[in-house]
């Protein structure tokens, strides 16, 4: 009591503060607030929590960065996710292995086509947290970590969500008509998969594996916008791994709430494969890296490449052998680590083509072409 005396003594809120933690008190944030952080790309209804305990948010975050919006903008910010951008990252990121693997022999990628699907990932994943939100919105009433969402506490209507998600799918379909056609007619073909996942989470225990098959598009997309068509040998293997990896990553998302899922009625593989998880997770890991092998092979990849797929492994073996299921905290920091797994892979692609010596035959055609246009003179 003596210590708690002194410490009210201090100046204003040092005062206080101090005053508060010498009395064992403790100043309790609302539950929402908890889970400020979200999980990846449209949440599966209900949203899952980000881990057991607010994050400290750095100056230049998103979160910072929707927080300094004008107020009547922040909701529309925070219903298309702005501020937790792991989602978009996990969207985007496909999209850039495909990219880089169309590139020419010894090139960059294509830096115009990676700005411009980070632009529409960002747009389209947002789209999907907005439909998501639009179907759970009576769960998220009834959770109260998920009761603040600007949709469920009220802060804009049903209606104005939906012209926002009119807004978002008309940028979205102008960065789409940036493409040729044919990837113009396999873009829209995935719209399907993005407006009727969040009813899988009701309906099957395999919700993951849909949300993998919308967010891993870009795997095929990001190949025919470069090269103007799809190259089904080296595009089907890359999506596939990509949907694995998105089951991986996904299910042990989903082990942050399996008691919310199960209190509600959502269905996920976390309730599915419940303590034989990390022996579902082996099995995709595997077949993922096969997926890649297979990838490079078709694609003439080089030793950078192979070299990132092993790295790719050994992460994902970390992930696994290190994972506690019923730590929501440890299963958020293994969650959040593949983005690090999604940049050493799309590293590795592009060093594997800087790797290659140009194409023999593309070298001999300016030749060929000055060898004409001499011999024209000559005539």
């Amino acid at each position: 009591m003596a210590t708690a005396r002194f410490l009210s003594r201090l100046p204003g809120r040092l005062g206080f503060r101090c005053c508060l933690l010498a009395r064992g008190s403790s100043a309790r944030l609302p539950t929402a607030a908890l889970w400020a952080l979200s999980g990846p790309g449209w949440d599966h209804g209900p949203p899952r929590p980000a881990g057991p305990r607010q994050r400290p948010t750095r100056a230049f975050s998103a979160a910072a960065l929707v927080r300094a919006a004008p107020g009547p903008l922040q909701p529309y910010l925070r219903l298309m996710r702005l501020d937790k951008p792991i989602g978009t990252w996990l969207l985007y990121l496909p999209c850039t292995w495909s990219i880089a693997l169309a590139a020419e022999p010894g090139c960059w990628p294509a830096w115009d086509m990676l700005l411009l699907f980070g632009t529409g990932a960002l747009l389209m994943r947002g789209a999907g947290c907005t439909i998501n939100d639009m179907w759970d919105r009576e769960y998220d009433k009834k959770v109260s970590r998920t009761a603040s969402r600007p949709l469920a506490a009220g802060e804009i209507s049903s209606f104005q969500s939906l012209v926002f998600l009119g807004g978002q799918l008309s940028l979205a379909l102008c960065v789409l008509l940036c493409l040729n056609y044919y990837s113009i007619a396999l873009g829209a073909a995935s719209l399907s998969l993005v407006v009727t996942y969040p009813l899988m989470k009701r309906i099957t225990y395999w919700p993951q594996l849909f949300l993998g098959l919308a967010f891993n598009w870009g795997a095929l997309l990001g190949w025919s916008a470069v090269q103007g068509s799809c190259n089904w040998s080296v595009c089907l293997p890359l999506y596939f791994s990509g949907v694995l990896w998105t089951l991986i990553y996904d299910t042990i998302y989903a082990h942050q709430d399996r008691r919310d899922d199960l209190a509600i009625g959502v269905k996920s593989t976390a309730l599915k494969f419940n303590e034989n998880t990390k022996l579902w997770l082996s099995g995709f890991s595997t077949m993922m890296l096969l997926g890649l092998t297979v990838t490079g092979i078709n694609c003439d990849q080089t030793f950078p490449y192979y070299a990132a797929v092993m790295a790719v492994g050994f992460h994902l073996a970390q992930q696994i052998h290190t994972l506690d299921i019923h730590n929501p905290e440890d299963c958020w920091k293994k969650f959040i680590s593949n983005r690090t797994l999604g940049f050493l892979l799309f590293l590795g692609i592009v060093l594997g083509n800087l790797w290659k010596s140009k194409n023999p035959e593309e070298l001999k055609k300016p030749l060929e072409s000055n060898s004409k246009e001499t011999n024209l003179f000559r005539r």
